[in-house]
This record gives C-alpha cells, sequence and structure tokens, in this order.
C-alpha cells in the first residue's frame, strides 16, 4: 500500500465517523489528514522524477560507456604511429624515409611519452625527448649482449 492510498483510507476511515465538522477537534484531525494528503502527492511526485534522473544517469552512462571505448581504442591505434619530427605519418601508410625499417618504441622516464627510433637514431645511442627536452641515452651493445647470452 502506498503513503496516498494510506492517507485515502484515512480519509475514509474519518468520513465513516460522521464526527461533526463544526467541532474544534474534529476541525484539526481533518486539517491533519488534509496536510497528509498533501504530502503524500509531493512525495509521489518526487519519487516519479527520482525514477525519470535514475533512467537519465543510465542512458548517460551509457553513453560514456560507448565513448570510453571509443577514446580508449584510438589511444591503442595510436601505438602505430610515426613519432617522428619529419612527418606526421601513419607508419603501416608511411612511404617516407624516415619509417623505412624497424622501429624501436622507447618511453621517456621523466615524461612518460613513448619515441619511436629507427635503427640509426638507436645507433646513435642518444636522443632528447621531443616531449619534455630530456636527455636519453641507451647503449645497445648491453642489449645485444643479453639476447646472445638468452639464445
Amino acid at each position: 500500500m502506498t503513503i496516498t492510498e494510506k492517507v485515502s483510507y484515512l480519509k475514509g476511515l474519518a468520513e465513516g465517523l460522521e464526527l461533526d465538522p463544526s467541532v474544534k477537534e474534529v476541525k484539526l484531525l481533518n486539517a491533519i489528514i488534509d496536510v497528509l494528503d498533501d504530502i503524500a502527492f509531493e512525495i509521489s511526485d518526487t519519487q516519479e522524477v527520482i525514477a525519470e534522473l535514475g533512467e537519465q544517469v543510465d542512458m548517460i552512462d551509457e553513453d560514456l560507456d560507448v565513448l570510453e571505448e571509443i577514446v580508449y581504442d584510438e589511444e591503442d591505434d595510436d601505438d602505430d604511429e610515426c613519432d617522428c619530427d619529419d612527418c606526421d605519418c601513419d607508419c603501416d601508410d608511411c612511404d617516407c624515409d624516415c619509417c623505412d625499417g624497424d622501429l624501436y618504441e622507447v618511453v621517456c622516464p621523466a615524461c612518460g611519452d613513448s619515441i619511436y627510433l629507427d635503427e640509426e637514431m638507436v645507433e646513435e645511442g642518444e636522443i632528447d625527448c621531443p616531449g619534455c627536452g630530456e636527455h636519453l641515452e641507451f647503449d645497445v651493445a648491453d642489449e645485444e649482449e643479453e639476447e646472445g647470452s638468452e639464445e
């Protein structure tokens, strides 16, 4: 039984008593029942609004899930893009000289940016991070010795 139904039941009980409406106590009782009736309708309206808001929040959540999927999937696709200064290409479809051959990914410890290096850049052994300017040094000889000892 809802609050509105309970208040209607109380109204019916009061009317069934056939009380004299001119008596002060009866006037008070009728006024209390009227206030309860108003409160019950306000609560009912508020519950409807809350239900509508809940549905809207669910729709927003679904839309956000779709957007997150799009955004995070695009970030994963960025791993294939060239990060060199010579071009703004996608290395899968690239014809430029800078993307011929293998690319090596280095993550800058200062800013976390991924930097893609070709063989020539790796052989130089050092580079300044294009994102933050941090000077990065790497020794390929150590990596080659580790690979040789693992085999």
